[in-house]
């Protein structure tokens, strides 16, 4: 185990920076996501963890040690970091055997042969993979390959883990059954694990902490994954970290209306006193609104979505469009409204922001 720290770091491609004055400390034995959008320099950061990267100024120290440095003219190649990385496309040798793949950073770090087949068969046990040891990897499904992926890099170093959007490639329910399973195995092996990740499902569900970064590779917010989600320090970070609505509002002789000038809305929650400029935006979540067959903020149902487990509701609010989530039983339970249906919307959790930046993935 190990604990990783990066200083001031900054690194160029050419004359465009990619990552400028970066400061990230990451505790040992952490499950520790850098959640952003694609490009913010994500991946780039990960590099300059394992070594694929050199540095235009600040350092890299993991566990305590120096392993590049600028000014100190250190550099430590990848395979003397003792890293483990698993990248989104897997990288497993096609003409390898399960077990040669993970027997492979044994075998270039000149690990004993019997020395190295106790580790092999520890590590896919933990995996699960001990009965495929045997198999080459068109054998395997996606998420088999994927952990073979883990089991190499857990090989390669028992300190850190380093995960490049590994589960991207995975469909809906292996990224599921992956991501509780690599969170597992963090648990059993005390690894310090650093995940990159632009979906925020999979951040919130395995990560101690998570620092959310913005297109320009700045940390705008760093904490624990239900402190992020419950109080997001910016609109940005509200928006990156789940479903949402924006809804524009004004004040007019001391009362909060939604802003349409083709209708006059009074939007009836209180005005916040946080708020000194005249127009602004209410934030919501999906799931924090409750539609209701009579209450003061009127809507009509455009769309109606069933989804299993959930109910989704388009539901349109003078010229803007808001998005409702409700589980299914409460909306058997109620009623579920359709299409073209009249409703009222009550709104809770609301938070206020006077501006509103876009988001992309």
């Amino acid at each position: 185990m190990a604990e990783v720290r990066l200083d001031n770091v900054s690194i160029s491609y050419g004359k465009k920076t990619v990552i400028e004055d970066f400061s990230l400390h990451v505790e040992d034995g952490e499950c520790f996501t850098l959640l952003g959008p694609s490009p913010c320099g994500k991946t780039t950061v990960l590099r300059a963890i394992a070594g694929f990267e050199k540095l235009q100024s600040g350092e890299v120290k993991l566990g305590g040690k120096t392993v590049a440095s600028k000014d100190k003219r250190i550099f430590l190649p990848p395979e003397k970091r003792n890293v483990g990385v698993v990248f989104q496309d897997y990288a497993v040798w096609p003409h390898m055997t399960v077990a040669e793949n993970v027997y492979y950073p044994l075998k270039k770090k000149k690990i004993p042969k019997e020395e190295s087949k106790k580790l092999i068969e520890l590590t896919l046990k933990q995996v699960r993979m001990t009965d495929y040891a045997k198999r080459l990897p068109y054998q395997l499904s996606g998420g088999q390959q994927q952990r073979v992926a883990l089991a190499r890099a857990l090989v390669a170093s028992n300190d850190v883990i380093l995960l490049d959007e590994p589960l991207c490639n995975l469909d809906a329910n292996l990224r599921e059954e992956m991501r509780f399973e690599i969170k597992q195995l963090q648990r059993e092996t005390g690894n310090t694990i650093i995940y990159v990740t632009h979906d925020q499902d999979i951040a919130l569900a395995i990560s101690n902490r998570i620092a959310v970064m913005d297109k320009n590779g700045k940390i705008r917010q760093l904490g624990e994954p239900e402190e992020l989600f419950k109080n997001p320090v910016d609109s940005f970070v509200y928006r990156f970290l789940g479903l949402s609505n924006f809804i524009p509002v004004e004040v007019v002789d001391n009362k909060l209306y939604v802003q349409d000038e083709s209708e006059k809305i009074l939007f009836s929650n209180t005005l916040p006193a946080s708020i000194k400029k005249k127009t602004f935006f209410a934030a919501c979540r999906p799931m924090n609104i409750q539609l209701t067959r009579d209450g003061n903020l009127k809507g009509r149902i455009k769309q109606v979505m069933f989804l299993g487990n959930i109910y989704e509701y388009r539901v349109q609010l003078g010229k803007y469009e808001i998005r409702v989530q409700q589980d299914a039983f409460s909306a058997f339970k109620n009623g579920v409204f359709n299409q073209g249906e009249s409703c009222a919307l009550q709104m809770n959790n609301l938070r206020y922001y006077e501006d509103v930046e876009e988001v992309s993935a």
